[in-house]
């Protein structure tokens, strides 16, 4: 059933096994698992099926280090900040889980094998049909393509594949309406999780409306999943009884926030032949009624002896370039023209014309992965809200070793396209250790809660279990302790398919 939380009265308590705070692509896929069973669960949204101007007002905030769109970069209405994802999917590679010596504070206590079943699992939920993303032979055959070598041994080719992309609120609007098991609350705005006073069991959590009336939900277990700038919110001002905050023992919580470093005008490639780079690298295409592209991500090889981050470049045909000059040819594009032409006799191929046309401009786009940094952190506003609660304030930092990494990769990038004889990379970025003047990111909100054995680095254990509390859960990408270069989405669903399983041995269902 879906409730209308405004409409229910004086309602003073509402009893529950599973409380899941949160109804965006993580609360709703372990929802959806319960759907038609004996296991009563109760999901706690914010917002309306449809985006509403004073709900979305609950999500401001400021921004005090690099500008970051706190309240725009997210949705607050079922199905959360998917109905705004532009469906990108990838796993995560395997080195992305592992503790890398050059990398702080990396390492994940499960592996990337060990997640491996759930990806399959998170398929149908996004509306994919295969596990294809590794092996570009896969797609690049049914084209009537081969895979592009790269001599230079610095990258390789992986697969993104594209969700329609999936609306959650949209996909599982008519299951949870007809549910008899699963309850959904919207314009259900949770105003604290409440600790009994040893501090180590969740008694209930507070729940308040935008037109003032409040009621408490209680459950054996609960689930924090209202997103990577959210999560740590609400755990730092729930404090009745822990002063520093739910799970916040030890000063972690709100620290380690990453996103992936997304660039603009940081690169320039420029061909000589548009048709000798296969198309599924140069657009998303519809294949095996999948649409999927190519991406280039570094070999892993590289990334061990050169001890870089992670990355993964797109590339998009933005510009043809010939003798003449059309209207509107910028100085922007002459620069680009001049590059071609220095290169010509390498690129032109054999027996071409000196006075033939000088080639083809690619738009490169590139997410690389950031350090987990303790000083990147959310934290809590001298600011209140309408529901009188702080507001977040977020501190996005990068390092030297994002920046250096993000040079290096693009860097490859050239040498593998002019050891294939096939084009030329003019590099933007000052190779110093100054950032470009622009960098945004691409909302994705991770390792505010991050996960570890030790509850010295991390907030949840490899169950998603907040330390030192016995039935407080948190799912979604803020669990990730490193974030690789994949986008989120594919990763979250997995893990939060995974936390469901572990609900359910819990309650011995």
């Amino acid at each position: 059933m879906i409730i209308d939380a405004r409409q229910i009265g004086d309602i003073s308590l509402l009893e529950t096994d599973v409380a899941i705070i949160g109804g965006g692509p993580a609360g709703l896929s372990i929802a959806q698992t319960f759907l038609g069973g004996n296991v009563q669960v109760c999901v706690l949204e914010s917002g309306d099926h449809d985006y509403d101007d004073d709900t979305q007002l609950l999500y401001e905030g400021e921004s005090v280090g690099i500008d970051y769109p706190v309240d725009t970069s997210r949705l607050r209405q079922l199905g959360g900040s998917s109905n705004h994802w532009g469906g990108y999917c990838r796993p995560l590679d395997p080195i992305d889980f592992e503790k890398r010596a050059w990398v702080p504070n990396s390492g994940w206590p499960i592996s990337r094998a060990e997640l491996g079943p759930y990806y399959e699992r998170a398929l149908p939920i996004l509306d994919l049909k295969t596990f294809e993303f590794d092996d570009p032979s896969y797609w690049l055959s049914q084209q009537g393509e081969t895979n592009l070598a790269f001599p230079a041994g610095r990258l390789y080719a992986r697969t993104f594949q594209f969700s329609p992309p999936t609306r959650f609120g949209e996909k599982y609007r008519a299951d949870l309406k007809k549910s008899e098991n699963v309850a959904t609350y919207l314009f259900a705005n949770v105003t604290s999780i409440n600790a009994e006073e040893n501090g180590r069991t969740i008694r209930d959590v507070s729940v308040r409306s935008l037109v003032g009336n409040a009621f408490t939900v209680k459950a054996k277990l609960y689930v924090l999943a209202a997103g990577g700038l959210e999560n740590p919110r609400i755990l730092l001002y729930s404090n009745n009884v822990m002063k520093s905050g739910l799970g916040n023992d030890n000063d972690v919580v709100g620290r380690y926030f990453m996103e992936h470093p997304h660039l603009s005008d940081f690169c320039d490639l420029v061909v000589r032949d548009a048709a000798q780079v296969p198309s599924l690298f140069q657009r998303r295409q519809t294949v095996d009624d999948t649409r999927v592209k190519m991406t280039f991500v570094p070999n892993e090889s590289f990334v061990r002896d050169h001890q870089l981050l992670n990355a993964s470049f797109t590339i998009g045909l933005a510009g043809e370039y010939g003798n003449e000059e059309p209207d509107g040819f910028s100085d922007y594009d002459r620069e680009r023209r001049k590059m071609l032409r220095a290169a010509k006799s390498l690129l032109r191929g054999e027996g071409g014309q000196e006075n033939a046309e000088d080639g083809y401009w690619f738009g490169v786009g590139c997410a690389c992965e950031q350090v987990p940094n303790p000083d990147s952190r959310v934290m809590l506003s001298d600011d209140l809200d309408v529901l009188g609660l702080p507001k977040l304030k977020l501190d996005w930092r990068l390092t030297e070793q994002d920046r250096y990494s993000v040079v290096a990769h693009t860097k490859s990038l050239g040498y593998e396209f002019g050891a294939m004889g096939k084009g030329r990379v003019r590099l933007a970025i000052p190779d110093d250790t100054e950032w470009p003047d622009e960098v945004y990111g691409g909302n994705h909100h991770m390792g505010t809660t991050r996960m570890s054995d030790d509850p010295k680095t991390g907030v949840v254990d490899a169950s998603c279990k907040v330390h030192g509390i016995d039935n407080l859960y948190v799912a979604g990408s803020s669990v990730f302790p490193t974030c690789g270069s994949a986008n989120p989405t594919l990763s979250l669903v997995s893990l939060a398919l995974r936390l469901a399983d572990h609900l359910a041995e819990r309650l011995e269902v």
